[in-house]
């Protein structure tokens, strides 16, 4: 069976004619779009393989450099001082959240563009609903991603608490959940594919790097007060220290706060601004010019 049959599939079983939707009903398209994201990830080893050696690259190359270079005081959530591999392991984590999110919105355009998306346009369940749970299949994919990474840092003596892998799994979750909201409005707003590969590095570099992601805060304020209020104003920054305290059993109030906050934000102006006919209606009014 080929993964753009499975909506196809999830609509037909859909009591559209009676209009009357139970929670099978609605469990039943989650699980068609959720099975067809893993589907196509798994043929996609390129994307796993690609996930993997990016943080990877930091944690055995650049993390051995700069050991030496960058010592990490005693700061929260830490009761002593750690390794700089320690340190940016959170940071590494939101990284592999963050390219997943943008990349399963990108996957949307390509859909749209394709043609792909009038699948699940005929489908009688509300678009805040499809857009939800295209959202839950691309935050399934990126944990997957997160702790195949965490099995590769354990073997190489990056270790957290036991109890931290399972604790900081709704950090990822929620974390995950800003960040392909966030894709996923910003695919609303692109009408090319080549544009949104463009506007990916544009928002993935500079949310990345302007963060605690892989120097402390208070590292970032004495080098550059401009850059730390830049990283104040970043949601990013939130999520990697939200996952930073959860491997340690801890919340960080706040940071919970501006990423719930920031989910509920760019998934409303998703729902808002996405039209998932447009790429269609664009291509037939080229074909008809």
């Amino acid at each position: 069976m080929s993964t753009s049959a499975m909506p196809e599939k999830v609509a037909a079983v859909t009591p559209a004619a009676s209009g009357a939707f139970g929670l099978r009903h609605y469990l039943i398209c989650l699980k068609g779009v959720v099975v067809r994201e893993c589907l196509r990830f798994l043929h996609q080893r390129e994307r796993f393989i690609s996930s993997l050696v990016r943080p990877l690259v930091w944690l055995f190359i650049f993390a051995a450099g700069f050991r030496q270079v960058l010592g990490v005081s005693i700061i929260p959530p830490y009761k002593t001082y750690v390794l700089y591999e320690v340190y940016i392991t959170p940071g590494l984590c939101g990284m592999i959240l963050l390219f997943s999110g943008m990349q399963s919105s990108l996957s949307m355009v390509y859909d749209r563009e394709m043609g792909n998306m009038r699948i699940l346009l005929v489908s009688p369940f509300p678009r805040w609903y499809l857009l939800l749970s295209k959202m839950l299949a691309g935050v399934s994919v990126s944990i997957a991603q997160v702790y195949a990474f965490l099995i590769v840092a354990w073997f190489w003596g990056v270790k957290a608490p036991l109890l931290g892998y399972l604790f900081v799994l709704p950090a990822l979750f929620l974390s995950g959940m800003m960040l392909c909201a966030l894709g996923m409005l910003l695919s609303s707003m692109i009408k090319q594919l080549e544009n949104f590969a463009g506007i990916m590095n544009f928002v993935i570099f500079p949310g990345y790097f302007a963060s605690p992601a892989l120097y402390p805060l208070w590292r970032i304020q004495e080098a550059s007060p401009l850059l730390y209020k830049l990283c104040l104003a970043n949601p990013f920054t939130y999520a990697v220290e939200l996952i930073r305290f959860a491997f340690y059993g801890q919340v960080d109030w706040v940071s919970l706060g501006v990423v719930a906050g920031c989910t509920l934000l760019f998934l409303g102006g998703a729902i808002i601004a996405y039209d998932p006919s447009r790429g269609l209606i664009t291509r037939k009014q080229g074909g008809n010019g």
